[in-house]
């Protein structure tokens, strides 16, 4: 009786235990002319979300177990990746960082939030800071999430960089993804993950 709707309702714990992974959520914004922002080495990203959008992010972050991250977004915005602007608990802070790269005074580092760094040097744990060592090859993201399995993580929301969300699509590795589309035209910069929206479910937000 009414599978399809009980599947629905209950997506991340089936997933969980079916798949052995958590249900993975996808979130970028980009230009009308398909960029997520200017090519830089340093200042602030452009912004391409509304308030509005911006506080669906953080609704989103409060409900979900983790949220992830790749070098390149760490080291450029140095994000703090907690829920500021809703209710609810911060998610497990989750970075890949291959070599270690990201100064000790950034963000992620500060130890005031349960956090995962995944390199593949050794290094000492915090008191909410953790190094995990994985193997930085074609299988390092199925090792992440059996991972996040293996501690209770069952949802996971993957906010950047274009290389992480474009990992996660190419492998097939995702439920579903929000993307805001805007009216701004960026002519150039960094191209937004591509995903055949045909096939799968995508939420979209447009704005003008």
């Amino acid at each position: 009786v009414l599978e399809q709707e009980c599947r629905e309702l209950n997506k991340q714990f089936i997933t969980f235990h079916s798949q052995k992974r958590p249900y993975i959520f996808l979130k970028w914004a980009e230009s009308a002319d398909g960029f997520i922002d200017i090519t830089r080495t340093g200042g602030h990203p452009v912004v391409l979300s509304n308030p509005l959008t911006s506080m669906l992010v953080h609704k989103r972050r409060a409900e979900v177990d983790a949220i992830i991250v790749g070098t390149r977004t760490a080291l450029l915005d140095n994000p703090v990746l907690n829920v500021r602007n809703w209710y609810g608990k911060n998610p497990l802070r989750v970075v890949i960082d291959r070599t270690l790269k990201i100064p000790e005074s950034f963000h992620l580092l500060n130890d005031s939030i349960r956090t995962w760094v995944i390199t593949e040097k050794k290094h000492g744990d915090n008191n909410q800071t953790n190094y995990k060592i994985l193997e930085f090859t074609e299988k390092l993201l199925p090792q992440l999430l059996t991972e996040l399995h293996k501690n209770n993580i069952q949802s996971i929301l993957v906010e950047g960089g274009s290389k992480l969300l474009q990992s996660f699509i190419n492998k097939n590795l995702w439920d579903e993804a929000f993307v805001e589309k805007t009216s701004i035209n960026l002519n150039n910069g960094v191209k937004a993950p591509f995903i055949n929206e045909k096939e799968y479910l995508i939420d979209y937000h447009f704005r003008t």
